[in-house]
């Protein structure tokens, strides 16, 4: 029998393509179609008494109980490439050992999870780190989650989701940057730098999600089809999957749902064409968890079989299911003529050579000693804190309500279930969490005033449970419910009786972490439940308010804007959210996250955008409902801070530049305030007139810049074709015109700083 130990695909010094040649020759159908299926790993049924009879269990409960073994089998039998959902660093050392120890070929298991914002250390949600506008950071924080992840034997994050989110309905807007694909660009290359890395020991393989365009799901509904014209495709909602392909990206998901009515799993146009020819993406392509198989619900696939050619005859190369595999039938497809195995080869091929990428045939175990120092470690909870700092965002502050003088107060009312739940605090796609170190916002305001202001806390009006139970609440011993004997009349009788006793009410409200995410849509945007009532009422006692909004989506705040002092949106801030609340409402810090999206007055206006095409009567914009202005609560780009910035001196570099070529445009930012704070820098651009109609707005620049008092700073964006190129309609191709541009810089997509710069015709150029 051959030492495998001596073939060449087992040689660290030989390139990683002649290892993949090696091993590939030597690999049979069924272990080549095994490479290419991934399974979900429910191991937390654990060992079963001897003498269980199984029969006694519900019919749908049996296939969970008996899929560990089944998992296991495949994986002893080498017909397994991947399983997901291991958390235990133990548990991935066992069932490595099943692939490298027991096997023919000894090739290890990619695992991998659902990292999004953190593992142990919780950051905030993603569309919080992309209201910071700082790539930066969350670079910073995504590293950290993937050293985490790299500690505990996972090698693949089914992150970043780089959806674009214009229907705040849908859940899934909290995963993502929101509704730009400048600023949603920026974010996704960032958290694919932060995730691989070089793809050394702490690193792991990033998977930019869904492609594509499952975050226009009709409705907002999770799952439901999407019909999106070439135009918008090609120049909203792709751009961020270029920028995460450029960035190096090693895998990308498949979406659920249907794309202009071919199933994005299933499309060639999209899988191979688009991603793969206009791209150049070299890495492979994984599907949504059963995707495969879903092909033949959708009505697109007559069978399993027909179902795994065809996607992977598109350009889908690993599947995510959770029983039996659709690609186990690929030895049958050859057979029967449905796919070549040259196909197959391609996709393990890809599949292999992230294997041997990620040092996996060197070093397939993790060090079990070493995982708490590395999920322990304090500076990845500073690192959290800090980053939760650079996300909240200062919707109003009038009359500078904030920041609070903790000096001056004798008492504080905090006001809110949300205010005091740990887990509702870390937000949701956390799994691995521990809600004993979480800091909750009423604990981050009593560390900070310490002994000498007293803090109440009033849980006050519940918030009702979903109609719909959540999927991922069973896997979540930590959720937190309105009790069912809550009494709301007494409760919200308490929180204003303790609000109207002291010097300032911090009333805290939103959504349970559990109501935003995958399969948490919902058909409108109120304050649930009785919380506006709540607020209305601690409002006419008279007592000052500061209101913060816990939530991963727009939520109705038209009273509140017309009656309450400060607003600051706080997110789903993390491990260490408390204490960054608390940093922001006392002035620690100054607020300088800015709306990742349009924040609407109601949800007959969604979806509402900065970057809306200017169409007829553009001069009553505003009132195209007769019952409600049809202008946004606050703008794209919005947020307040405790300093002040004037911008001054918007120049270009020239006034005119040919097509092809490029322009700087320079302003000048002074802090005119006397502390030093952050300002977030945006530029915006309109074309006049081309080949097709142009958004009224579209941002093309930001920098996120802090200034000492009194400091000014020169900032520049460049203005060439990569800025200026859009997709046509009328031509069926990119195109940049000879045309009249309008320029605007300052701290929101209100900026009415601006300048004019003209695009010739190269041949008309001088």
């Amino acid at each position: 029998m051959t030492d495998i130990a001596t073939l060449p695909y087992r040689d660290a010094t030989l390139p990683v393509a002649e290892r993949v040649d090696d091993l590939l020759s030597r690999l049979s159908l069924e272990e080549k179609a095994g490479q290419l299926s991934q399974y979900f790993y429910f191991g937390s049924v654990g060992e079963l008494p001897a003498d269980f009879d199984l029969s006694t269990v519900p019919p749908e409960h049996q296939a969970f109980i008996r899929q560990p073994q089944m998992v296991e089998a495949a994986i002893a039998n080498g017909t397994a490439g991947s399983a997901l959902f291991v958390t235990n660093a133990a548990t991935a050392n066992r069932l490595q050992r099943l692939a490298v120890e027991q096997t023919r070929h000894g090739i290890p298991l990619i695992f991998g999870f659902d990292v999004i914002h953190g593992l142990r250390t919780i950051f905030p949600v993603p569309i919080a780190q992309a209201a910071s506008w700082n790539p930066a950071s969350t670079e910073a924080s995504q590293a950290v989650a993937a050293r985490e992840a790299r500690a505990i034997g996972i090698s693949w994050s089914f992150a970043p989701m780089i959806d674009i989110a214009r229907d705040p309905r849908w859940g899934r807007i909290i995963e993502g940057a929101g509704e730009d694909p400048h600023l949603g660009s920026a974010m996704a290359a960032a958290q694919v730098r932060g995730f691989q890395g070089d793809l050394g020991a702490e690193r792991v393989l990033a998977t930019p999600k869904h492609f594509a365009g499952y975050g226009a799901a009709r409705g907002g509904r999770d799952y439901d089809d999407a019909e999106i014209s070439d135009s918008e495709l090609r120049n909203v909602y792709l751009p961020p999957f270029q920028a995460a392909v450029a960035a190096g990206a090693a895998t990308v998901m498949s979406a659920y749902m249907d794309l202009n009515g071919v199933p994005a799993s299933g499309s060639p146009w999209l899988l191979t064409q688009v991603l793969r020819d206009e791209m150049g993406f070299q890495g492979f392509v994984v599907s949504d968890a059963n995707a495969v198989k879903s092909l033949e619900t959708q009505h697109f696939a007559a069978s399993a079989t027909d179902a795994a050619a065809r996607a992977l005859s598109s350009g889908l190369d690993m599947e995510m299911c959770m029983f039996d595999p659709a690609f186990g039938t690929l030895p049958d497809a050859v057979a029967q003529g449905l796919v070549d195995e040259a196909a197959i080869d391609a996709s393990v091929r890809r599949v292999l050579e992230a294997k041997f990428r990620l040092g996996l045939f060197e070093q397939p175990y993790v060090d079990e000693g070493a995982v708490a120092a590395v999920l322990e470690d304090p500076s990845h909870r500073d690192l959290a804190q800090a980053a939760a700092e650079q996300t909240a965002v200062l919707l109003k502050n009038d009359a500078s309500a904030l920041p609070l003088d903790a000096a001056g107060l004798g008492s504080i009312a905090v006001i809110g279930q949300l205010a005091d739940s740990k887990r509702d605090t870390l937000g949701p796609w956390v799994f691995v969490h521990d809600t004993a170190e979480t800091v909750s916002i009423v604990e981050g305001i009593r560390a900070r005033v310490g002994e000498t202001v007293r803090v109440e806390h009033a849980p006050g009006a519940g918030i009702p449970s979903r109609v719909f139970p959540s999927m991922f609440d069973r896997q979540d011993s930590t959720v937190v419910s309105t009790p069912a004997d809550h009494d709301d009349d007494a409760e919200i009788e308490r929180a204003v009786a303790v609000a109207a006793d002291a010097d300032v009410a911090v009333v805290v409200v939103g959504e349970r972490q559990n109501q935003i995410g995958e399969n948490a849509s919902r058909s409108t945007i109120d304050l649930a439940g009785r919380q506006l009532e709540q607020l209305q009422r601690i409002a006419a006692t008279g007592t000052p308010i500061v209101l913060v909004v816990m939530s991963g989506r727009p939520l109705d705040l038209r009273w509140a804007d017309a009656n309450v002092p400060a607003i600051l949106q706080a997110w789903y801030p993390g491990t260490r959210g408390g204490d960054a609340v608390a940093s922001v409402l006392f002035g620690d810090v100054s607020p300088a996250g800015r709306l990742p999206f349009t924040w609407p007055r109601h949800v007959g206006q969604v979806p509402m955008i900065t970057a809306h095409l200017r169409t007829f009567e553009p001069q009553n914009q505003g009132k195209r409902y007769w019952d409600e202005e049809s202008t946004p609560l606050y703008p794209f780009g919005h947020g307040l801070s405790y300093a002040a910035f004037a911008y001054d001196g918007l120049r270009l570099d020239r006034e005119e530049i040919a097509v092809g070529e490029a322009a700087t445009a320079s302003v000048d930012v002074t802090n005119t305030s006397d502390r030093e704070a952050d300002e977030v820098v945006q530029l915006y651009i309109h074309q006049r007139y081309g080949t097709s109609s142009r958004p009224v707005r579209e941002l093309k620049g930001f920098e996120r810049i802090t200034l000492a008092a009194g400091e000014t700073r020169t900032v520049t964006f460049d203005l060439g074709p990569a800025e200026l190129r859009y997709w046509s309609a009328a031509t069926g191709d990119w195109v940049q015109d000879a045309t009249t541009l309008d320029v605007w810089v300052g701290g929101s997509s209100t900026a009415d700083l601006a300048a004019v710069l003209t695009v010739a015709a190269a041949s008309d150029h001088r």
